[in-house]
């Protein structure tokens, strides 16, 4: 019988709530790092909550985002992409931490006249170097008979993002829609955007009575949609509610930026009449 190895990688690319981002054993922060304008070195802090030296690896990889919000791998720009990677540098590329050991990733930029104008994304990868072998699983394929063994390796990938020139963008809500399926309520919709730059928001739902006062029934915070894709289908799952029914009113959603952006406005927002 045939024995085939299969290595799994856990990469999580982060689109998340807290600035503080923690995978396994590290702990990261900030999420993802946008360099401010004309400054060319920013820093991500580390820190190892295990109880064991770690060792990590520190790389860049591509990612571009499809229309249901998974990322595909990619090794050359796709229309409307631009690497930031050939414009960085990354020091230090190998950090062992102890347990409870922080340290500082430096990012420098390289300042170069000749970009094209718009928005530069490559994500920041951190590879645990620790043999995971022992915790791999054999899975016997019971058609072909070939055994599968899963050996995981752990990551975890950030965006690293910065701008040349003038860079915008817009996006509207469309196709708004609530489905039922048995007792979940799920609200789907389209999230468009247009123009040179990626957006990165948050999610509000409200719930309008025909009487009385609104209610907010949903917060997605943390959600982007970067410049591979014109267009995202959002889904998101109702949580119950015995004083809404969902049979009249209207449903508001409304896409935001997140606290402590310097010009707070809303990106998008439109109401689902049901």
């Amino acid at each position: 019988m045939n024995n085939k190895k299969f290595f799994l990688i856990i990469c999580i690319t982060g689109f998340l709530i807290s600035p503080v981002y923690a995978q396994g054993d590290l702990l990261i922060t900030p999420n993802r790092l946008i360099f401010k304008p004309n400054k060319i070195k920013e820093i991500i802090n580390l820190v190892n909550t295990g109880s064991t030296k770690e060792t990590y690896l520190v790389s860049f990889v591509e990612r571009s985002m499809n229309e249901d919000g998974s990322f595909s791998i990619v090794t050359t720009p796709e229309p409307g992409q631009n690497f930031a990677q050939p414009h960085l540098r990354i020091y230090p590329r190998t950090i062992s931490l102890e347990p409870g050991e922080g340290q500082v990733v430096m990012l420098q930029r390289r300042r170069n006249s000749n970009n094209q104008t718009g928005e530069y994304r490559s994500h920041l990868y951190f590879r645990s170097t620790t043999d995971y072998t022992a915790l791999g699983k054999t899975i016997k394929d019971t058609v072909t008979g070939v055994s599968v063994n899963l050996r995981p390796i752990f990551g975890l990938t950030i965006p690293v993002i910065f701008h040349s020139g003038q860079v915008n963008a817009t996006a509207t809500l469309s196709d708004l829609r609530l489905e039922r399926e048995k007792n979940i309520n799920k609200i789907n919709f389209t999230l468009n955007r247009s123009g040179n730059k990626s957006l990165y928001g948050d999610f509000t739902i409200k719930y309008f009575p025909v009487k009385g006062k609104s209610t907010t029934i949903a917060k997605i915070n943390g959600v982007a949609i970067y410049t591979t894709i014109e267009k995202r289908f959002m889904s998101f799952n109702l949580p119950k509610n015995p004083l809404i029914n969902f049979k009249e009113g209207t449903i508001k959603i409304i896409y935001r930026t997140r606290p402590g952006e310097v010009k707070q406005s809303i990106f998008a927002e439109s109401i689902l009449t049901l």
